[in-house]
């Protein structure tokens, strides 16, 4: 077995069932946990809340006819049981109970009492082999939750979870949560467990595809839905426990379990009679629904699609021996009926080529290298396949990737389709810290079903998708091609798809050179991303996500803390967590420009002796924020240490450095052939409002223009040019925003008259602003100035008064630079497209 094989595939001697990633596996084949809820049941003979032997050997033949591999019980049942359900090829999924109703943090006696009670539990448990997980607790009320915190209640959890597994280390773990407190955070379990009832099936679907992206690289079980047929029929029972069971399979799910195997139900001392959620009746005859799960259960997972569209896999590889063979045997091992592997070697000079060769199902194209772009292209040209995949060669495929991306390209339609890519476990300490650090490929939700980026290490388009906006861009030889195909499709309209179940395993770089110099390569390619996408870039020239990034942990240290939707009075049924975007200052002290900064600030208070540690401020801030960055940082236990946090730390503050570094190199090298802004003689001139800083211009057409064609004509003009320009989404005063450096922006506003039939009075308005560095800068220089005069320290004041006068001028001619450069723009863009100036004596007003 390669090595990367045994990174991944554990060597289970038993038949103990383990989290890996989104899914559960019994060694190395995948195990899909096909659940009932069993009881509690009235005390029988034996003294406890389970039926007499007869009945639960009958309970447990009559699962194993259902396809049931699994059943959930809410007290943890006695040995006997236990043996029965491993003589039966069962697991048992059970409850350790505890007083979750009470204010329990409240009164030491009664946490202390929940501790022992856990422990006990677990202690009878630990050890036998048909003990899957132990869940260490049940739907915490929402009021509890929050008359405690979710932070308090999320820490006693954890203390639970930590020691259940010092009892039994080798079983799974989880607690059982639900929608009135699905905010609580609870990724330390080792699978992420809920019960959610809903029973129309489009917001179940979408609840689902929540869930999976709460439980980010976990498996998701669904440990608890059902309905009652006493109030709703056996057959209603049926067809919605039938579409439930198959689209949770179909959305990822690692399993169900359905509520409850029976109606015989005893719960609060009493024998539950007025409701009926059993699969069995009472007496164990069997119910529609029964059948109905039955089907599913017994069958293929996840379910097959009535047609399996053709997928064309296409690996793009460049010297990749040494993962190639395990992306090449993982590929082997897909359950898609319906797919056939290209691989593109790109010039490699190592054995890339021949392992791939070994593989005789590939098609395999060399080539000369030529970049990144141009392979995937060729892969392209190549494929017969009606959906395009795309994955790397240092990426393993999960045996169902293919399946679940398919769901969502059949299911909701769309022309673009990607899923996580997550580390897999590593061998060496330095390769585990690189994978936790950021920077690596990600993608991007605008919501939990729709995504703004998809990383290149698996994604997958429609063919008519590529061909609609040309493939890829052969100037991405390395990085940037996977983001500007995901914004060419999107600026056409098309909504791209997230699959949280289409997984795969990507190794990350395995050396400290390695991660920094890809981290240079991301700068490049976002360099030239910036020319041709700058109104998706910010001043620094850093992009701009409108949706949130999985996985970044510099955004989220320091941004604006997450609300949470209680309901009036708390009474909330889907109490949401809802995340703020991310603040400047969750990346400002990563910048480039910050740490230059902070360098001349320490550098000239060491040349002057004194000021040291005032200086020395910004530069401690960025590494402060890198080492909590890094200590938030999931590593695992085996290599986590002082040595391992401190590592982690140089490379989240060192990995950001190299990018921006990088990308100032490459802007500047891309703006050398930038073509100038030309000055024709202006057909009229402007009116001008000083105090408002703007100018007023208008035209006349005969020919029926509407303002959109000016608005696009000015936007490829100055886009050409590498001026920023971002487009009003609705919020804004006006209609286009350009900038061109980073001290002023101009706002531009058009409003047209109608004057009948193809008659238009083009009014324009174009606003000259300072932007938000500006603003700083003029209040940062004189607070220093006024800072060094309070404290007698006129070094101070005399360097920022320097610096003041020095950017003051700096703004004054550059804003009125723009202006100018507006005013030309649009002469020229309104002549082009057959506008006429409107005001022949057009005047100059001083008011506002």
């Amino acid at each position: 077995m390669a090595l990367a094989d045994r990174r991944i595939a554990q060597d289970d001697a038993g038949r103990q069932p383990k989290a890996k990633g989104k899914f559960l596996f019994r060694g190395s084949e995948k195990f899909f946990l096909r659940a009932v809820s069993y009881g509690p049941f009235a005390p029988a003979s034996h003294g406890t809340q389970f039926p007499e032997r007869d009945m639960v050997k009958r309970d447990f033949a009559l699962m194993r006819d259902l396809g049931a591999n699994c059943f959930r019980t809410f007290t943890p049942p006695p040995e006997w049981l236990l043996d029965l359900a491993a003589d039966n090829d069962l697991v048992v999924l059970t409850g350790l109970p505890w007083t979750e109703h009470v204010c329990f943090l409240d009164d030491a006696h009664v946490t202390a009492e929940i501790r022992e009670a856990v422990a006990e539990g677990a202690r009878g448990l630990a050890g036998h082999p048909a003990v899957f997980a132990m869940l260490v607790g049940n739907e915490i009320p929402p009021d509890i939750v929050r008359w405690h915190g979710p932070e308090r209640v999320r820490t006693f959890l954890q203390e639970l979870y930590d020691q259940t597994k010092q009892i039994a280390p080798d079983t799974l773990v989880s607690y059982a949560n639900f929608p009135s407190t699905e905010y609580l955070d609870v990724e330390f379990l080792d699978f992420i467990s809920f019960n959610v009832y809903l029973h129309r099936e489009r917001d179940f679907r979408s609840y689902l595809s929540r869930l999976q992206n709460l439980a980010k690289d976990k498996p998701l079980v669904l440990t608890e839905f059902g309905l009652d047929s006493m109030r709703e029929g056996a057959a209603e029972q049926a067809e919605i426990l039938s579409w439930q069971v198959r689209a949770a399979f179909e959305s990822g799910v690692a399993g169900t379990c359905i509520f409850a195997w029976t109606d015989d139900w005893f719960t609060g001392g009493f024998q539950v009679e007025d409701w009926a959620f059993g699969l069995v009746d009472r007496a164990r005859h069997k119910k529609p629904a029964f059948h109905a799960v039955q089907k599913l259960y017994h069958g293929e997972l996840p379910p097959p699609l009535p047609v399996s569209p053709k997928i064309s896999i296409v690996i793009c590889a460049y010297n990749a021996e040494r993962t190639m063979d395990a992306c090449m045997a993982s590929l082997r091992e897909l359950r898609y009926p319906n797919y056939e592997v290209i691989v593109v070697d790109d010039g490699s000079t190592d054995s890339t080529r021949a392992i791939a060769e070994r593989y005789p199902e590939a098609k395999v194209i060399a080539q000369p290298n030529k970049g990144l772009s141009v392979a995937r292209n060729v892969g392209a040209e190549a494929a017969t396949g009606d959906i395009i995949a795309y994955t790397d060669s240092d990426c393993v495929v999960d045996p169902d990737w293919l399946t679940y991306l398919a769901y969502k390209f059949e299911h909701n339609g769309f022309i673009a389709v990607g899923g996580p890519n997550l580390p897999p476990p590593e061998d060496a300490r330095i390769p585990a810290c690189v994978a936790v650090s950021p920077g690596g490929p990600t993608h991007v939700l605008l919501n939990d079903e729709v995504a703004e980026h998809i990383p290149g290490c698996n994604m997958a388009f429609r063919r008519t998708a590529l061909e609609a906006v040309h493939g890829f861009d052969p100037i991405y030889r390395a990085a940037g091609d996977d983001v500007d195909l995901c914004w060419r499709l999107q600026n056409l309209g098309h909504p791209i798809g997230f699959s949280p179940a289409a997984m795969v395993w990507h190794f990350r770089r395995n050396t400290i050179r390695a991660y920094l110099r890809q981290q240079m390569g991301y700068g490049k390619a976002e360099a030239l991303l910036y020319f041709k996408h700058p109104y998706r870039f910010n001043l620094l020239g850093q992009s701009q996500w409108l949706g949130r990034i999985y996985g970044d942990l510099t955004t989220s240290l320091f941004s604006r803390r997450p609300v949470i939707y209680h309901g009036v009075f708390g009474r909330g049924l889907f109490q949401t967590l809802y995340e703020a975007p991310s603040s400047l200052l969750s990346y400002i002290p990563f910048t480039l420009e910050w740490n230059v900064v902070g360098l001349v600030l320490l550098i000239g208070a060491l040349l002057a002796g004194k000021w040291v540690a005032l200086a020395a401020l910004p530069l401690v801030t960025s590494v402060t924020w890198a080492a909590a960055t890094a200590w938030r940082a999931r590593l695992e236990p085996k290599y986590d240490g002082l040595g391992s946090r401190l590592l982690i730390t140089t490379l989240v503050y060192l990995g950001p450095l190299m990018r921006s570094a990088q990308r100032y190199v490459w802007r500047l090298q891309g703006a050398a052939p930038v073509e100038r802004i030309g000055v024709e003689g202006p057909l009229q001139k402007p009116t001008i409002r000083w105090r408002a800083w703007q100018f007023f211009l208008s035209y006349w057409s005969d020919q029926g223009q509407e303002k959109e064609q000016l608005l696009e004509s000015v936007m490829q003009f100055l886009i050409v040019r590498k001026h920023l320009v971002a487009i009003d989404q609705g919020w804004n005063d006006w209609d286009v925003e350009v900038y061109r450096g980073v001290w002023s922006k101009a706002d531009l506003k058009v409003a047209v008259e109608n004057h009948g039939g193809p008659k238009r009075l083009f009014r324009v308005r174009c606003g000259v602003r300072l932007s938000f560095l500006s603003k700083i800068a003029l209040l940062v220089l004189p607070a220093f100035v006024a800072l060094g005069l309070t404290v007698r320290a006129p070094e101070i004041a005399e360097v920022a008064g320097v610096l003041a006068a020095i950017t003051v001028g700096v703004i004054a001619f550059e804003t009125v630079r723009l202006g100018r450069v507006m005013y030309h723009v649009l002469e020229m863009v309104a002549k082009s497209i057959g506008l006429s100036p409107a005001d022949a004596g057009a005047r100059e007003v001083s008011g506002a």
